[in-house]
């Protein structure tokens, strides 16, 4: 069994204490949620902070909630990012007004992981490779890598980027259901869509700057959205995803198809939104529809070498999974 490095604990309980903790600390601290990703990583000599700064016992963090509509918004799904991703994935409202983000927290490894782990900690995962997520006896000996302590990439050879892989298996749910993250810092709060909340970089691929924390995060509510999550893994637990797919489908009055999305992710550093499911037109046959996204999918989606199965498996892999997801969203009442 690897060691936990020492490092200081500290643990408020309020964000105002958390966000001047993290102030003062600068780089040489860590949020910590749950802790699933964040402890295994610093086992493996990934991350090497001097002080972990717990969130877990900050109220303000929790709560699950519809937020009634304004003049300004309409009804919201608002969750902390404190809320477990068990809790997310047992709750009858998230997986009423969106399934997708239900289904995507249900997916997380295995119940120890979602009885642990929280949607914040999830959508601020660290991007993941074959040649990054491993112990420190063995990166040495490839020599390191551009993502810790080398200047080599091992997936493109001579690349000057890092293409390690978002592995958050809410965050193509999230984007779909365009959803906005509230972000709490030193500097203030902002708001910030969750598609545009991540970067192409696999080294940083989140626009948090030092110091913040996602606080919650909002969804709209949409009476005839319908919405579905697949991923694929070597096992039916545990495993983090080799393809994520999360699908949308906006009907109109008379129930015909008025929108789709569909957002893949676990290829690059970033969810990526199909073009084929944007171009689709309103009231097009869902027939139709399923098999050109799916289709168009492989096309526009080429996975690299960056996770531990064979990229063109994975890439056919691509429109089974789209149009898993597709059948699912559009079969919904």
């Amino acid at each position: 069994m690897l060691p936990l490095p020492v490092f200081d604990y500290h643990r408020p309980r309020t964000l105002a204490e958390a966000v001047a903790l993290l102030a003062t600390l600068g780089d040489r601290a860590r949020v910590l949620a749950g802790g699933t990703d964040l402890l295994p990583n610093m086992k493996h000599g990934l991350v090497e902070p001097d002080h972990l700064v717990s969130i877990g016992r900050i109220e303000e963090l929790r709560g699950l909630a519809l937020a009634p509509a304004t003049a300004s918004a309409p009804e919201r799904l608002v969750v902390g990012a404190g809320v477990r991703l068990g809790e997310l994935a047992d709750s009858l409202l998230a997986r009423r007004v969106a399934p997708a983000l239900a289904e995507a927290a249900a997916s997380v490894g295995g119940p120890h992981h979602r009885a642990m782990g929280t949607l914040g900690g999830n959508v601020c995962l660290d991007t993941r490779c074959r040649y990054y997520n491993q112990t420190h006896f063995w990166r040495k000996a490839l020599g390191y890598c551009l993502k810790k302590d080398g200047t080599a990439c091992h997936v493109v050879k001579g690349g000057q980027n890092c293409v390690a892989a978002a592995s958050n298996d809410t965050a193509p749910a999230l984007v779909a259901l365009g959803a906005d993250l509230e972000i709490l810092g030193a500097a203030g709060a902002r708001t910030v869509a969750a598609r545009d909340f991540y970067t192409a970089d696999g080294l940083r691929n989140t626009v948090l700057a030092p110091g913040e924390i996602v606080v919650r995060v909002a969804l709209p509510v949409a009476v005839r959205r319908r919405s579905a999550f697949e991923k694929l893994r070597r096992r039916g637990a545990i495993d983090f995803p080799l393809l994520s797919v999360a699908a949308v489908v906006d009907r109109d009055e008379a129930g015909a198809i008025a929108r789709v999305d569909v957002v893949v992710s676990a290829l690059g550093a970033r969810p990526r939104r199909l073009r084929a499911a944007q171009d689709v037109a309103p009231g097009s046959d869902p027939a139709v529809v399923i098999a050109s996204v799916a289709a168009a999918a492989r096309r526009e989606c080429k996975p690299l070498t960056n996770l531990d199965e064979d990229a063109e498996w994975r890439r056919d892999m691509v429109p089974v999974v789209v149009k898993r997801a597709l059948v699912r969203a559009l079969a919904q009442g």
